[in-house]
């Protein structure tokens, strides 16, 4: 009977799932929830979307601040466009069990003014109705200082300005929180030390983190040879991510990872190496981007073409590779050919919706999603939350 009346709660027209009853709804299985970074069509949402409600999996979409904002970021979004896009897919799909999350709302000098900036983004993604919010201040982590307190006191001062004004605009809405405390991409990892002072002290002034982003081995996007082929990303340090987590449940705190990141790793491994459930949100984004391009190239050539020239042309260097050139900036022209993107024909968006379906569908299984949704649901039911939202 549950899984008849899943299917038909979250096929009804209803608003953005809050991210803190996802993590809560989930929190006693062994999966990873993917974070959808879908910047490129409406057809990747539709076929994310598709897979999720054959397996009855709930789905994290997001954008960060870099790539949507009130000006339109680098992919031309604003929060309301894509609030509205997701929305307009889940109900193509008739399958509403998201949450929409700010991802990456980065801090990285600390002025008053970039504060300032910030505030304002964090007011539109909530007028938007965003029901999840990234705090990024991992940037201004102080190498100057020798203890951790020091280190961490601009991250953590800066951070709890931005946690304090969601919690005042967010008023009696539920809502999720991500912060970050080391820096995605740098080679150093986060210690235990870094990652409970940031947590504990959070904790401390009445901000408790849904999840956990650390600097343990990933990096944003992929890594190509000079072939134009992914190298696969293997470093990603599982151990000091389990020592994280392991450590932060000795003090009570329930706090998840939200690994950045994914993209460049195998299914397959993820299946077999990532700690499910210690890891509990996977962001993936480039994957999806690339999955369009390669749409675009076999059904789109002419479209293929002139965007990959556009791209070379702009951002090519005499000594970088093109493969690379074009992996790196090709995010860059989703805001210069939106138009023309949106104008492909209709079996070229009908084979985006089934690659994605295909892709998503190895997600699902890789991060153990099936029935995240049901998992949900029963939450928030159990506990009479379906009208808080």
């Amino acid at each position: 009977m549950v899984l008849v009346d899943v299917v038909k709660y979250f096929e009804e027209t209803r608003n953005p799932f809050p991210l803190n009853y996802l993590a809560k709804g989930v929190s006693k299985m062994n999966t990873i929830i993917a974070a959808l970074n879908p910047r490129a069509t409406e057809e990747v949402i539709r076929g994310i979307l598709r897979a999720a409600k054959n397996s009855r999996a709930i789905v994290i979409m997001e954008l960060a601040l870099s790539e949507m904002s009130i000006s339109g970021g680098y992919t031309g979004y604003t929060p309301q466009n894509f609030a509205d896009r997701i929305k307009s897919a889940a109900e193509k799909e008739k399958w509403f069990a998201y949450a929409l999350h700010a991802d990456h709302l980065t801090v990285k000098k600390g002025t008053d003014e970039e504060i300032e900036n910030v505030k304002k983004e964090i007011a539109a993604r909530i007028n938007a109705g965003f029901t999840g919010y990234a705090v990024d201040t991992s940037f201004l982590f102080n190498r100057d200082e020798k203890s951790v307190q020091g280190q961490l006191n601009s991250i953590i001062q800066k951070g709890l300005i931005l946690f304090d004004f969601i919690k005042e605009k967010m008023g009696n809405r539920p809502y999720g929180l991500e912060g970050e405390v080391g820096e995605i991409g740098i080679t150093e990892f986060t210690t235990v030390e870094e990652a409970l002072h940031y947590v504990k002290t959070l904790s401390e002034n009445n901000v408790n983190l849904d999840y956990l982003a650390i600097a343990n081995g990933s990096t944003h996007g992929v890594n190509l040879d000079t072939e134009g082929n992914v190298i696969p990303q293997l470093g990603i340090n599982v151990q000091r991510t389990l020592e994280i987590v392991l450590a932060l449940k000795e003090c009570g705190i329930g706090t998840k990872i939200a690994q950045h990141g994914i993209t460049g790793t195998p299914v397959e491994v993820i299946a077999s190496t990532f700690p499910h459930g210690i890891v509990a949100k996977g962001n993936i984004g480039t994957h999806w981007q690339r999955l369009v391009y390669s749409v675009l190239e076999e059904y789109e050539p002419t479209l293929y073409k002139k965007i990959r020239y556009w791209v070379l042309e702009t951002y090519g260097e005499s000594d970088v590779d093109k493969h690379k050139t074009f992996a790196k900036h090709s995010k860059l022209a989703w805001k210069q050919f939106f138009n023309e993107v949106e104008s492909i024909s209709e079996n070229s968006k009908d084979t985006i919706i089934k690659k994605a379906e295909e892709e998503m569908n190895k997600f699902i299984d890789a991060l153990k999603m099936k029935d995240t949704a049901t998992a949900c649901y029963k939450y928030i039911t159990q506990n009479n939350l379906e009208k808080t939202y």
